[in-house]
């Protein structure tokens, strides 16, 4: 296969595999087809005010300042005299738009959603806001639209800022969360001089709805121990107290209005959220208000946490629910149908009504949820051949009129502890039924796949073998067999094709279980292949065999464990350090050996420093950019270059310079809180145009382009950076730059034939090599050093494979208005960064002992691929949260570390080999 087809075929497979976890675990839960229910007793709320403090945490809001006094005044003599509280539960991912689709809808949004974007609706969706008679909401542009979109009619009116507003640079978010108050005052007092809204505001079914955005962005800002985030609660707590006391006033005080406060999403210790950890999943609840129990005081109560002693809330009993519950709640309060998509339970204990009312809710709410699983079993039964469709047993047709009899002879009767009981007993089968029935066709697709990897690692294998090793000889294909193979696979793509368009699936099901069809096609093509390698390896000595297999799988293994501890790549950089004592290298090369071992112990420092973006460390990143100068000018000193090439040179240490200067001044007027200043904006965004522009002009000389690329990317990344890990591409860039040489010295251990010189070795030459040596054992020892520097790259500084991890102080030098897209592309391109620097290294590798770039290629293909399907078995949608998000973006980041490595193959041959010529150059040259 040619080498452009190869490596196209190998992006498409691997972009198959990476879209399939998200068919086979995170398609959308939304069916489509329900008829609305609806509580046929009166409600005991006539309106509904939802305060969302975005980034509140639980704690943050119920524990007591150290003199002993509370956070929030206000609210903790609601949950203590007035009402009910709780802790609510949110999913992962903790973002914004899940959590609020979860409060509002009901129901939790699949994975993806976070990268389907905040202001645009992926799916229709029902809301409680869509089921009102009106709907008011003032606050942040990135939510409110969202439920306004997706409302049926013209009933849902939002009231938001500008975008602009939204500053973590800016002197104090909380004015965020006073625009809403004076906002939603004001539109108290309008309402009296305007007939049309006053009567509007005067009807049932009304909700008013204040998002508070300024707690989340004190925290991105400051973090969420910080004194401006705990004076926005203070604020917070002063505006709820106002607001209520305005709508209670403006209704008379008739006692027909709930009030409910809550948060999407909470906040890590180091102001990010997005991940699992209890800090973003534990958010606050206090409801009260018409309807809403008061507080009930208990001797004893259970939770596995240590909060209520912390809290001092002992006494007081501790409601909790799951998020997509505060729908059903918010929907019965005030007899509005219940959202059609949602899956929460009505929390009994907050209501303060008859038992037929808290009945007939709940029956209410067994059947909203059973209408859902209705319609996605008879979806499945539709396309499903009959003899294949297997039911879910527990809620057969006969056992859902069974239960719905029962259930409303129980209330019939007035036995409504027994409804109650029943109601619960058929909302979990039907939430059990609706999972099965969402995650029916999973085996059978997650096993496709598997076997498509199989097939694909195995071929690859082969191709590796049969093109770059002389471990077989070739072999005359038969025709006649190969035609009948042919003609035997393409039935059997047939007959899968067939039983798919029979059962009318999406056409992606096609891809995945017709792709193990030509895979194994090609693997068993090349049987002469395997037949004769088998003989090979027979001769071979086994023991010799079995030691190399072990300590491949050996060091695949630290690989996958590496995902999970960060400590894994401390201990293989420690091994890597005696590479040289082991192989007997030290012998040929001492200091450089010295200077290699040391690299190594140093790099193996950062993955046990804590993850990035806890705490800044400014002082360090100025360090880092005086100590990239300090080199720069050792290498001036030591390498001659003519008055062009100086300048460019020049032109990159002033790059570094600005970059030093930028990141200290920026992060001064933060902390004064000035804002970020126009000029080092302006600057920061010349840097990060300019510096690949300035690499391109840099000679093509091994060392001067390899040392031009680290000038580049560092200035860049001192941008970026905010504490230790400015030093890490230093570091990492200098064990590249000896691997290299240590690479010279293992190829002349073997006794293969030399290229010349590094000192004069021009990457633009190399290109042109036609004399390719076979491979060795060795050369997959070079590939693992790749694979395993590229995820020391990936993982150095921090877990990037949790979102909670990405800190956005970081880009505070580019931008500091929320920009969710912007930012995170920066972010992506801090990421990147090391990323680069390996491959550029493993480029010099590849020219400078011989091999061709596919042949080294394809072992590290095989060597991603062993640990992608590692990570795709561990994959699971059950247990913590923390684990589900893990084991999905653990999948996602191998696979897309795959992808990203043949695109950057092609990055590093860019980099390594073109040049700029300026057109003022051609003037020197004499003819």
């Amino acid at each position: 296969m040619d080498i452009p087809i190869f490596i196209l075929a190998a992006l498409l497979v691997h972009c198959v595999f990476l879209v399939s976890i998200f068919d086979i675990y995170f398609s959308s839960p939304l069916v489509h087809g329900m008829t609305p229910q609806q509580t046929p007793l009166p409600p005991p709320a006539k309106r509904l005010v939802l305060f969302v403090a975005d980034g509140l945490r639980a704690d943050s809001l119920y524990e007591l300042n150290s003199n002993g006094t509370p956070q929030a005044p206000y609210l903790r003599g609601i949950l203590e005299n007035n009402g009910s509280w709780g802790i609510s539960h949110t999913r992962v991912p903790t973002e914004s738009r899940p959590g609020h689709v979860a409060l509002i809808a009901g129901f939790y949004e699949d994975v993806s959603a976070v990268a389907k974007g905040w202001k645009e609706n992926p799916v229709e969706f029902d809301s409680v806001f869509n089921e009102s008679k009106y709907t008011w909401s003032w606050g942040s542009p990135d939510i409110l639209p969202m439920f306004a979109k997706g409302a049926t009619g013209d009933h849902v009116y939002t009231f938001c800022y500008a975008a602009e507003s939204e500053d973590f640079g800016a002197q104090d978010a909380a004015k965020l969360d006073i625009w809403v108050f004076d906002h939603v005052k004001s539109f108290f007092n309008s309402s009296r001089s305007n007939q049309t809204l006053f009567s509007a505001l005067n009807e049932e079914k009304v909700v008013l709805f204040l998002h508070l955005l300024g707690i989340d962005t004190n925290g991105h800002a400051h973090r969420p121990n910080s004194r401006e985030y705990k004076e926005n609660i203070k604020k917070v707590d002063e505006g709820v107290k106002e607001i209520a006391s305005i709508i209670d006033h403006f209704y008379g005080n008739d006692g027909k209005t709930a009030f409910i406060l809550t948060s999407d999403h909470g906040m890590t210790d180091w102001g990010s959220h997005g991940a699992g950890h209890p800090s973003e999943t534990l958010t606050p609840l206090i409801v009260w208000g018409a309807g809403i129990n008061y507080p009930q005081k208990v001797t004893s109560q259970f939770f596995e946490d240590n909060f209520l002693k912390e809290w001092k809330l002992e006494n007081l009993k501790r409601l909790d629910v799951n998020q997509a519950d505060i729908a059903p709640l918010m929907a019965s309060l005030i007899g509005v149908p219940f959202p059609l998509n949602s899956v929460g339970t009505l929390p009994l204990e907050y209501l303060n009504n008859s038992a037929h009312f808290k009945a007939e809710s709940m029956f209410t709410n067994a059947v909203q949820i059973l209408e859902q699983f209705k319609v996605k079993m008879s979806q499945k039964k539709e396309n499903t051949l009959s003899f294949l469709f297997t039911p879910f047993k527990p809620l057969s047709e006969s056992e859902q009129i069974n239960f719905l009899k029962k259930i409303r002879l129980y209330i019939q009767q007035q036995k409504y502890n027994e409804a109650v009981s029943l109601c619960k007993t058929l909302i979990n089968l039907a939430l059990e039924g609706l999972s099965y029935y969402h995650t029916y066709d999973r085996l059978f697709l997650g096993l496709s796949i598997a076997m498509s990897f199989v097939g694909w690692t195995t071929y690859v294998i082969l191709v590796i073998i049969k093109t770059h090793t002389n471990l077989t000889k070739t072999v005359p294909t038969n025709n006649k067999k190969s035609t009948i193979l042919f003609y035997g696979f393409a039935f059997a793509g047939m007959i899968i094709a067939f039983f798919l368009l029979i059962q009318t699936c999406p056409w992606t099901y096609y891809v995945y279980c017709l792709l193990p069809v030509p895979v194994w096609y090609a693997v068993v093509r090349e049987i002469p292949v395997i037949q004769d390698l088998a003989m090979n390896v027979l001769s071979l000595r086994i023991g010799q065999s079995i030691g190399f297999l072990l300590v491949c799988i050996l060091g695949i293994e630290i690989l996958v464990f590496s995902f999970f501890y960060r400590s894994a790549l401390t201990v293989g950089l420690l091994v890597f350090a005696g590479w040289p004592v082991i192989t007997q290298l030290w012998v040929q090369a001492k200091t450089r050996a010295l200077i290699w071992t040391l690299l190594c112990v140093l790099l193996a420092i950062f993955p046990l420093m804590p993850v990035v973006g806890r705490e800044p460390n400014i002082p360090l990143v100025i360090a880092a950019g005086l100590l990239t100068l300090l080199i720069s000018c050792f290498s001036l000193a030591n390498k001659y270059r003519n008055n062009e090439d100086l300048k460019v040179y020049f032109y990159q240490m002033l790059s570094i310079a600005l970059s030093t200067y930028v990141v200290s001044s920026t992060h001064d007027s933060l902390k004064k809180k000035l804002g970020l200043p126009v000029l080092n904006q302006i600057i920061s965004w010349m840097i990060l145009v300019s510096s690949p522009v300035l690499l391109l002009l840099s000679p093509t000389f091994l060392f001067q382009r390899l040392f031009s690329i680290l000038l580049s990317l560092m200035s860049t990344y001192l941008l970026l950076s905010t504490g230790y890990e400015a030093l890490f591409p230093l570091v990492l860039f200098g064990l590249m730059f000896v691997w290299i040489n240590m690479e010279q010295k293992a190829l002349q251990r073997y006794g293969l034939s030399l290229k010349p010189k590094l000192a004069v070795f021009d990457f633009a030459y190399a290109v042109d090599i036609t004399q390719f040596r076979e491979l060795h054992l060795d050369d997959v020892r070079r590939s693992f050093f790749f694979v395993f520097f590229i995820v020391t790259a990936f993982f150095g500084t921090g877990n990037i494979a949790s979102i909670n991890s990405f800190d956005p102080a970081s880009v505070y030098c580019f931008l500091t208005v929320f920009s969710p897209f912007m930012m995170g592309g920066l972010l992506v391109l801090k990421v990147v960064i090391p990323f680069v620097l390996v491959s550029c290294a493993f480029e010099a590798v590849q020219v400078t002992t011989q091999l061709s770039s596919k042949s080294l290629f394809l072992i590290v293909l095989v060597i991603s691929d062993i640990m992608a399907l590692h990570f795709f078995f561990l994959v699971k949608d059950y247990g913590s949260w923390l684990d589900i998000g893990t084991s999905i973006s653990h999948y996602v980041l191998v696979m897309s570390l795959t992808i990203f490595m043949m695109l950057m193959n092609g990055l590093a041959q860019l980099l390594t080999t073109q040049r700029l010529e300026l057109p003022r150059r051609t003037k020197h040259h004499s003819t």
